[in-house]
Parts: structure tokens; C-alpha cells; sequence
């Protein structure tokens, strides 16, 4: 197929909306002092800064300054030359990501409209691009998203976030209106990249994987394939595809003739190589050529990567403590401890996520997570994320794009996302890191705001989506939301009957009931607070807007509350120094102290959470604390901040979630018991020994085993619950040597103390953590 692109430098002008009638490039001419350089994949923000008109929107109070442009028209433009072609070929353009009401204009003539950010469009240009070697004029409308969605009628059936509203209507990511974890910056832009490309007569579709068997002797893959033909193309029937695959010295071939236009076929593989999550086996992929044959010359070829797996989500509507439900993971029939963070949208301009991904991704690698939850109030991420996760064995959890809302139930816009979601599945769908489609985010809960409604009565999520997944990828899990409340938890009210749940609730002391007596077996968000290093803080506040944080207005903006005046999330500054007064009865009266408190109170809660979970396999099964990274500088439960500088949590949560790790229970009976959880195939064995922090004491010590996939108990260490004291764990297994600690005690802790404990603890100075990031 051959292509052009057309990403690079654009021109764009801009202008409130109404304030000039453009019919064609020649009136774009006359705005000369309006017009600027864009790039393309780009957002009109990050244009106005190049160009010296817009203050970077991430320092101060800058954000604030965005609101003025959610009213103005964009208008892109380039040229291009025709290139050369085969003769019958279709020319098409394709818009990979487009925000968001858009006209889109060829050389006079509008080809149609963009109304999606989310998902590509293509268009026919056919008889409208110009012959080869003459120039063509590229135009493309953005209209304000705002003004759109002013003008449909709310329906009293939905609901939304204080200043989510105006989203409801609008495919757009929900986050730029305005989220606890990112700014409102309701942005334009061609976000991602646009080609011209050239379709042949016949062409392959997108073939689609699924794995029927998979075990060490055989597996069993099986394709359903396509073609695509242009009108009066009739010559497919003398084709065959050809199939070849190969991992490692694993190999196959397969050929199919084309008797018709699309089938089915199934491939044996003998003494496959699986693919596996992290911790639990390599992740295979399978590099697999599929061929489009015509008298032996080759019409059309793809390349796949696929991983030779089976998934199962084994779980119930409801659970007890007296009748436990389930929510359990299998991958080829083995039982995953799920252990994982909340992906975030990697930029809150999206055209720089591109650039940002893959070191963001290296961190989840890092600290050993074998799945992450793509939350629904971002983006859908491009291939290159999902290729990433498939090498990695980093299982997906995939949203679709809604969250905390009562979506419009109008039947267009049932149209709208049945387009979307069948757009999705069809792009990603042959992923083996994807591990579930999940409807939405919190949005059966946000039925219950301001009037109770039955979230069962969503046709989006129990209709629209599960009719596209089971038609498109029909053997993959679907949940209807995160966290699903199934008719029986509706009817009785009672939340605690979630099988799958995301504790929030009064975000108090990390080992409050509300944490420890959850009965939920999956937490598939949980957080804490932590403060940025003082060298961030010094790159996105004012200098005399460093401290102290009460009364601050950019401490509340960067929380991220970017409004002028405090607005729903002004309490989270208030909230992060509670969460310090918690721990250690007082709250630092000086920068240093309170960055570090502050690290060391979020350390020890998202320690405590994943090992609370550990503890507890298979009664838990899985954990997907929020979160890894942000979207832009700011306050939050993030454990690497917008400039990639870690705090203190990334070190903890790294060592605790290690496929073999030993633990430290809560204390019972004047004892605190040792644990060695073994999420993993293999056994382990080795030693192990437990010291006091302050006499350096041996409390106890011996061998440590345990079976594939397995807690074993080492024995206990005898306590009382009035002492405060940190223990610290050692341990070589198969090898390979481990660490961890163990905070005994109730608050309020001393932070002269735990500070004199931190030599112990990190490899690196304490002064490199709170300044620098460690």
C-alpha cells in the first residue's frame, strides 16, 4: 500500500468564533496576523506557545489562561503534491485522530465531517485529488466543542462532574474538561497523524486471532479473514492465503483458497510457545505473515503478532464473607495474582503522548506489573502501547471512553458509540495483552447521583457494548462497568456485595476497616497522596508560590482544581496534609519536612495495599492502585510525577511486588505472621531473616519455600500492638536476592524516627528524595 504522509508543518488560523465568514483558502489569506505554524500530529496550545502567544500552560497559574480559546475557530491548511500511483488503485485520506467537530476540505470541496476524537476516519477521495505531480489544498475546520454541545438539550437521565456536563454529548476525552487528576484544557487539535494511501483492487482485511486451545503440547489458532475489493473487482476467487508463523524455532504454514470473499480456518500448532503474563512465563508472540496469493504473485500482506493464550475472567455478580463470589483472572488455565496500576492519559495534550508512552510503559515494566487498567476518562492509546504490552506480558484492562456520568440514552447516540466501540475492538482486538473490555468507569455509580436510577437500565453498557464485543471479539471477558453493580447490589444497596470494587471512601489512615474489611476480591483502584520533589515543585509553581501551601492558589490549581475561584477540588492539598497529620500526629512547618512526610505517608499506604492483597490470595486476586504517572504537574497519587522524577512510593511498591516476596502481617494473637507469596510457575526456595531497624536484632530467620503459585507461612514474630517498630526483610530465592520492611504500630509515628530509618530502607540519600526525586 503505498503512502504519504501529510504530518509535519501546517498553517492554522484562528479566531473567536462568528468573527470571520471563510469560504475557501483565499480568505484564510487576508488573516495573516492571526495565522501561525502548526504542527501536525499537534494541539493548538502547544501551537499558540511555539509561536510566542500562549505562556506555557503548565507553570503557575498559566492553565488558566485556556478557558478564552475554548471559543474559537481553528482552521489548518497545507498543500501537497500528488504522488504517482498504480494504475486502479483508491485513493483514501486517513485522519487518525481529529479533536473534534471537523470540516474536512479538498481542493474546494468539503468531503465531510470529524465528529470523534477517539477514532480514525477515512474518506474516498477518489475524483477529488488531483492528477499525479499537481498540487492539492488540504483545509480542515475545527469548530469550538463547547458550542456544539450547547447546542443539544440536555435529557434530565444524565448526569455528570460539576464541570463534566457539557462532555456528556461530546466524544471527546472526558479528562479536558476538567478532572481531580488533570486541568481543564478543552483542547483542538490534529492530535495524531494524517496519510494519503493508495488501496489496490483486492486487499486483505483485518484478519482476527483468537487462541480456541493453548497447553504445552498443542495449540490451536484460529483466523477469520476477509478481502476487500473495489466495486466490479471479481478475480478474488483464483486467490489463496498463505499463513506462516514462527516463535523462536517454533514455525508453521497454513494456506486457505479463496473459494469466497471471507471464512474461517483453524491452525495446529504442535509444542506451541504461550504466551504468558509477567511473572507467570515468557510472552510469546508469534510473528505471523498472512499473504494475499494471485497466480504466485503476492496482492496484499500483513504482519501480526500473536500470542497463542487462553484468558478467562472467572467471576460472580455478588460476593459475601459467608458465600464468597469470585473475581479471578486464568491465563492458559493458571490463576493470575493480578498486581498493577491505573494508566492515566499519558499527556493532557494528547499529540505529545506519542512520545511519552514508551517511557511511561518502561516504568509499569519496572515495577513488575502484570496489568494495567486503561481508564475511561482518557483516550483509546495507538498500537505501538498495546505492542508494548504484548512483549512485556502486561495484561490490558480496557475501558471504553466514559467515566463518572449518566451518558445521553438518545437513540443517535447509541449510533454514536455502537461506531466507536466496534472501531475499537476491530483495531485491538488481536492484542493478547488485552484482557478485558470493561464498559466504563464509575459510571453505575454515577447513577445513583442526584436521584437513584438503575445503572442496569444503561443501554450503552448492557446493549450497545456487549452486542459489539460479542459480535467482534467474541472471546474475550466484558464488564459492564468498573466496578459493575449488578441487579441484586442495586436492589439491596448494599455495595459491599461487589465482587470488584474501587476503594476511595474517606481516604483516612491506609489501615482504617474501610480498607482492611473490604470484602471485594479485585481493587481496581486505590490511592494515596504524595508530593512532587521540591525541584518539580520549583519547575510549575512561582517562585513565591513555593510555600507555605495554605492559601496558595497555585498549590489548589495544580491539585488540579483550574478554576479562578476554589472549585471541587480545592480539598485535595487539605486532604494530602491530613494524610501526614495521620501518620505522624503533626504537620511539618517547613517545605523539606512536608515533601517528605508526605512521600513517606503514600510509601507505606500503597505498600500496605498491594501486601494487604497478597496476604489474602485467593480471597483477593488482584490490585490496581492508582497510579504510575501524571498528565501534567500536580499534586496527586501519582508515584513519578510529570517529569518523570519518582518519589519515594515507586521503591516500595517495586520490592513488594516482586513475583516472590515475604510479608509481614498486622499483628493477632501477640504475633505478627511471615509470609512468602510466590506468584509465579515455579517454586523458590532459599533463606531468610527478619532484624530490628533500631538493635539490628535477628527476630527470625531460617529457610523459605514455597510451591508454583503459592503463600507459605515462615512463622511469626512475636509483638505488641503499643510498640512502634520497623522490621526489616532479606531474602535470597532461586538465587535472587529481595527486600522489604514492615512498619509495626499504631500512629501518630515520629518523623525524627522514621527519618532515621530511612538510611536502612533506600539506597540513595534522603535529601536526594525530597529535593531531586529518587
Amino acid at each position: 500500500m503505498k503512502t504519504l504522509s501529510l504530518d509535519g508543518i501546517w498553517q492554522l488560523t484562528y479566531f473567536p468564533e462568528g468573527d470571520h465568514d471563510i469560504h475557501g483558502g483565499a480568505d484564510l489569506d487576508r488573516l495573516k496576523d492571526c495565522t501561525i505554524e502548526a504542527q501536525v500530529p499537534g494541539n493548538v496550545e502547544l501551537d499558540l506557545v511555539r509561536a510566542g502567544r500562549l505562556a506555557e500552560p503548565f507553570v503557575g497559574a498559566n492553565i488558566l489562561r485556556l478557558a478564552a480559546y475554548e471559543h474559537y475557530e481553528w482552521w489548518y491548511r497545507r498543500e501537497f503534491v500528488t504522488p504517482e500511483s498504480e494504475p486502479g488503485h483508491r485513493p483514501v485520506l486517513q485522519f487518525e485522530g481529529v479533536d473534534c467537530f471537523a470540516g474536512i476540505i479538498l481542493n474546494g470541496k468539503t468531503l465531510g465531517h470529524i465528529e470523534n476524537m477517539l477514532i480514525p476516519k477515512v474518506f474516498d477521495v477518489t475524483g477529488t485529488l488531483r492528477p499525479p505531480g499537481e498540487r492539492n489544498e488540504l483545509v480542515i475546520c475545527i469548530q469550538p466543542a463547547v458550542r456544539t454541545a450547547a447546542q443539544v438539550p440536555p435529557d434530565p437521565n444524565t448526569h455528570a462532574l460539576p464541570a463534566n456536563f457539557e462532555s456528556l454529548c461530546v466524544r471527546k476525552a472526558a479528562h479536558m474538561y476538567g478532572w481531580d487528576i488533570a486541568p481543564r484544557a478543552v483542547s483542538a487539535g490534529i492530535w495524531r497523524s494524517v496519510k494519503l494511501q493508495f488501496h489496490g483492487p483486492i486487499t486483505l482485511g483485518d484478519p482476527y486471532y483468537s487462541t480456541r486451545q493453548a497447553d504445552e503440547r498443542r495449540a490451536l489458532l484460529a483466523v477469520h479473514w476477509h478481502l476487500r475489493f473495489l466495486p466490479g473487482e471479481t478475480d478474488w476467487r483464483g486467490c489463496e492465503l498463505r499463513f506462516t508463523g514462527s516463535c523462536g524455532e517454533s514455525r508453521f504454514e497454513h494456506v486457505v483458497p479463496c473459494r469466497f470473499a471471507a471464512g474461517a480456518t483453524e491452525i495446529a500448532i504442535e509444542s506451541p510457545r504461550l504466551w504468558w503474563p509477567k511473572g507467570y512465563g515468557e510472552p510469546n508472540l508469534y510473528e505471523v505473515t498472512c499473504q494475499l496469493v494471485h497466480d504466485g504473485k503476492v496482492l496484499d500482506e500483513r504482519t501480526d503478532r500473536v500470542g497463542l493464550r487462553t484468558l478467562e475472567l472467572i467471576r460472580t455478580d455478588t460476593t459475601t464473607r459467608e458465600r464468597p463470589g469470585e473475581f479471578l483472572f486464568k491465563v492458559n488455565g493458571t490463576p493470575i495474582l493480578v498486581k498493577g496500576s491505573n494508566w492515566v492519559p499519558a499527556d493532557a495534550f494528547h499529540s505529545r503522548d506519542a512520545e511519552r508512552v514508551p517511557k511511561i510503559l518502561a516504568l509499569f515494566d519496572d515495577l513488575g506489573c502484570n496489568m494495567l487498567r486503561c481508564w475511561g476518562g482518557g483516550v483509546y492509546e495507538d498500537q505501538p502501547f498495546y505492542d508494548f504490552c504484548d512483549a512485556h506480558g502486561i495484561l490490558v484492562w480496557q475501558d471504553f471512553c466514559m467515566a463518572c456520568a449518566r451518558y445521553p440514552q438518545d437513540e443517535a447516540f447509541l449510533a454514536v458509540m455502537r461506531e466507536e466501540a466496534e472501531s475499537v475492538v476491530r483495531k485491538l482486538r488481536n492484542h493478547p495483552c488485552i484482557a478485558l473490555w470493561a464498559g466504563d468507569n464509575e459510571c453505575d455509580e454515577a447513577s445513583l447521583w442526584s436521584g437513584r436510577l438503575d445503572p442496569n437500565a444503561n443501554r450503552i453498557t448492557r446493549e450497545v457494548l456487549p452486542q459489539v464485543v460479542r459480535r467482534c471479539d467474541p472471546w474475550r471477558p466484558y464488564l459492564p462497568s468498573s466496578p459493575y453493580m449488578a441487579p441484586e447490589v442495586f436492589a439491596s444497596g448494599d455495595h459491599s456485595l461487589m465482587p470488584e470494587d474501587h476503594l476511595w471512601g474517606p481516604r483516612d489512615y491506609y489501615k482504617s476497616r474501610y480498607y482492611t474489611e473490604t470484602t471485594a476480591h479485585f481493587i481496581s483502584e486505590i490511592g494515596y497522596h504524595g508530593c512532587p520533589s521540591i525541584e518539580s515543585l520549583k519547575q510549575f509553581l512561582s517562585p513565591d508560590k513555593l510555600w507555605p501551601w495554605q492559601g496558595n492558589d497555585e498549590w489548589r490549581i495544580h491539585a488540579a482544581d483550574t478554576w479562578p475561584q476554589p472549585g471541587p477540588y480545592a480539598y485535595r492539598i487539605e486532604l494530602m496534609a491530613k494524610q501526614i497529620r495521620e501518620l505522624f500526629g503533626v504537620e511539618p512547618k517547613n517545605l523539606e519536612d512536608f515533601v517528605l512526610a508526605s512521600q513517606i505517608s503514600q510509601a507505606e499506604a500503597k505498600k500496605f495495599f498491594v501486601e494487604m492483597v497478597r496476604l489474602r490470595k485467593w480471597r483477593m486476586t488482584g490490585v490496581l492502585w492508582w497510579n504510575v504517572m501524571d498528565c501534567w504537574p500536580q499534586f496527586s497519587d501519582a508515584i513519578v510525577d510529570y517529569y518523570f522524577r519518582r518519589k519515594l512510593a515507586y521503591l516500595y511498591l517495586k520490592r513488594v511486588q516482586q513475583p516472590a516476596c515475604i510479608m509481614v502481617g498486622e499483628p493477632e494473637n501477640w504475633h505478627c505472621r511471615v509470609v512468602l507469596g510466590n506468584d509465579g510457575r515455579q517454586a523458590v526456595s532459599g533463606r531468610f531473616a527478619i532484624r530490628d531497624a533500631d538493635s539490628d536484632a535477628v527476630l527470625l530467620d531460617g529457610a523459605a519455600e514455597a510451591g508454583p503459585n503459592e503463600n507459605r507461612a515462615l512463622g511469626a514474630v512475636p509483638v505488641s500492638r503499643g510498640h512502634q517498630r520497623l522490621f526489616l526483610i532479606e531474602w535470597e530465592l532461586n538465587g535472587e536476592k529481595g527486600h522489604n520492611h514492615y512498619l509495626l504500630g499504631a500512629p501518630p509515628f515520629d518523623l525524627s524516627r522514621y527519618k532515621a530509618w530511612l538510611p536502612r530502607l533506600v539506597p540513595f540519600a534522603v535529601t536526594d528524595l525530597v529535593q531531586r526525586g529518587s
